[in-house]
């Protein structure tokens, strides 16, 4: 992994760590890669060190996250912030785009770690696992039509795009 893949990786496992959704081992062993890859800082060093106790996590990795983060030029976002969860959408619209999660696992993800009480940038995402609670829902089990589903995802790649500032069609994907 090249340094700016694994400080790229870092930086996204702690915005998702940050909205709950990723654990601390996650920016911990984003904070190992990145040692291996050959970011070196002294606060890394010590994130990279962090041996978290359960039900503590948060409480070893604060002190040190914020200053790994600025010591490599990163973003920080503080727990449960409002800017923390629209950049966890941005990440998570990445995976989609790139094809590493699927639309459904977007507006999930949306729906379970941002809610309605979030940002209002996940409320599309969320009307969108709706449509899909409600398709399941009208099917009983039994597979529905997959223009329905693929309507759905069209929708759900779309909106992914307009998160990332994408002016392509759904279309082009």
């Amino acid at each position: 992994m090249t340094s700016g893949a694994a400080l790229a990786s870092l930086q996204d496992a702690a915005i998702l760590w940050s909205v709950g959704s990723a654990p601390a081992t996650d920016v911990i062993d984003a904070a190992c890669a990145c040692l291996v890859a050959g970011a070196d800082t002294p606060t890394l060093r010590i994130l990279a060190g962090v041996s978290p106790v359960k039900g503590s996590e948060s409480d070893e990795l604060c002190p040190w996250l914020r200053d790994a983060l600025a010591e490599l030029s990163l973003a920080y976002y503080r727990p449960g912030s409002r800017e923390g969860e629209e950049e966890g959408l941005r990440v998570m619209a990445r995976r989609l785009l790139a094809k590493s999660i699927t639309p459904r696992d977007l507006t999930s993800w949306a729906s379970g770690f941002i809610t309605y009480d979030g940002t209002p940038l996940a409320g599309d995402l969320i009307d969108l696992e709706n449509t899909y609670d409600y398709l399941d829902a009208l099917s009983e089990g039994r597979p529905y039509a997959s223009t329905v589903a693929e309507d759905v995802d069209a929708k759900v790649i779309a909106e992914a795009r307009r998160l990332l500032g994408d002016a392509t069609t759904a279309a082009d994907g």
